[in-house]
This record gives C-alpha cells, sequence and structure tokens, in this order.
C-alpha cells in the first residue's frame, strides 16, 4: 500500500533555506559539494554550518562526488552530516571501507537512471548502502552530469528498480506540483528529492514549496 512519502529539499544554501525547507515539512535536506555540474553547490564550512543548525530528526545529506573512500570519509568528517549521497556510481568493494570508517553515518547511492544496466547496478548496490536515490544524470558525458538536471527519467525503470530491492529509494528528477502525484503512483517512493522546481532566482521560494507539499497524495487517497 502507499503511503505518503518523505520529501528531500536538495540544494540548500544557508541555515535560513534549511529552516524554511523543514517548517514546510521536509524531513532531509540536501547540501552540495563540489560537482562536476549541476546547481547548488556550496562550500564545505558552510555544509558544515547548516548541518550544525539541523535538528534531529531531520537527516542531512552531504552530496559527494568523491570516489575513493579515504576521501569520502574525510570530507564527512570535516562537514558533519548524517548522511552521504554517493552521487558516481561505486564499486561493490568500496562499500566496506566507508561502512569501516563512517560508523553510524548512513549511505545513499545514486543511481542514475537511463537503461536495464541502470536496474542492475541498482540491484547490485542495495545490498551494500542504506537507500538508493533514482536520479536523471549522465556519466558518459565530457561533463558528467550527475544530477541536477531538472529532467524527469523512465519511471517504469525507477519501478522495476523499487520492486526488486527491499531498501528505502527516494526518486528525483523533474519532480514539481504537476507531477509529483503521477510519479508517486508509478514508482511507490519512500522519499521524493527536488531542487529547482521549488526555488525562484535561485532563492529557495515558501510559495513553491508549500505547493509542492499540498500536491502530494495524503496517505488516505494515496490508492484512490
Amino acid at each position: 500500500m502507499q503511503t505518503r512519502p518523505k520529501v528531500k529539499i536538495c540544494c540548500i544554501k544557508s541555515a535560513e533555506e534549511a529552516a524554511l525547507a523543514i517548517s514546510c515539512g521536509a524531513s532531509a535536506v540536501g547540501l552540495v559539494s563540489a560537482m562536476p555540474s549541476g546547481p547548488g553547490v556550496i562550500s564545505e564550512d558552510a555544509i558544515a554550518q547548516i548541518a550544525a543548525t539541523v535538528p534531529p530528526p531531520i537527516a542531512t545529506f552531504l552530496l559527494t562526488c568523491e570516489c575513493s573512500p579515504d576521501a569520502i570519509i574525510a570530507q564527512q568528517r570535516r562537514c558533519g552530516t548524517n548522511t552521504v549521497q554517493l552521487c558516481d556510481h561505486l564499486p561493490p568493494t568500496i562499500y566496506p571501507r566507508l561502512r569501516e570508517g563512517l560508523p553510524g553515518v548512513r549511505l545513499v547511492q545514486v543511481v542514475h537512471v537511463i537503461d536495464d544496466a541502470s536496474v542492475d547496478y541498482a540491484i547490485a548496490a542495495a545490498a551494500h548502502v542504506d537507500a538508493l536515490l533514482l536520479d536523471s544524470g549522465n556519466l558518459s558525458l565530457a561533463i558528467r552530469q550527475l544530477g541536477g538536471t531538472g529532467r524527469t527519467h523512465d519511471w517504469t525503470l525507477s519501478r522495476r528498480i523499487r520492486d526488486n530491492v527491499s531498501i528505502p529509494i527516494y526518486l528525483a528528477g523533474g519532480l514539481n506540483p504537476g507531477n509529483v502525484a503521477a510519479a508517486i503512483a508509478a514508482v511507490d517512493p519512500f522519499g521524493l528529492d527536488l531542487c529547482s522546481s521549488v526555488r525562484t532566482n535561485d532563492d529557495l521560494d515558501p510559495i513553491k514549496l508549500r505547493a509542492f507539499f499540498t500536491a502530494i497524495p495524503s496517505a488516505d487517497n494515496a490508492n484512490a
């Protein structure tokens, strides 16, 4: 049975934006470190300062494009978030080292949903992490797209992943008030992740935020 999904607001740039997102109903905030492309990048000092203001049980996600376990561990320790979002596709040998070096920190693997290989990768990665985040991106470009594209992807592929893993799934990529109900019906995700559709002139917009939350079906009518 579908339940009302959690919401993660990404590309948070200040403690004030984090507080606004949480006041509107967000259960997680995304803090973007250096990336090859995409919006919302802030300094590690800013990430640490924002994360320190966020009260439990709100999740603070450090978005990282690092692929070395030592680099990821060091970055999380500098930033102090309770969750690490691994934005590049990583080999399975990485995860045990991350578990050893980051006790108590949740690991979320991004899957760039493109084709059947994406489904296979997601199923394999699910054995090693706490959640998957299914996003639109392209790792084969000269400048890799690791998320933040504002594009939707093939939700039937995301649903196949959802049906074949036993850990929580976040759905990202082009979500907005006009399509969020359809996205939930198609994928039945644990959580939703968004950025650009709730910003105006690159600032978090309280009107757009509230419109998005209003557009999410309640648990009572999710199956209506």
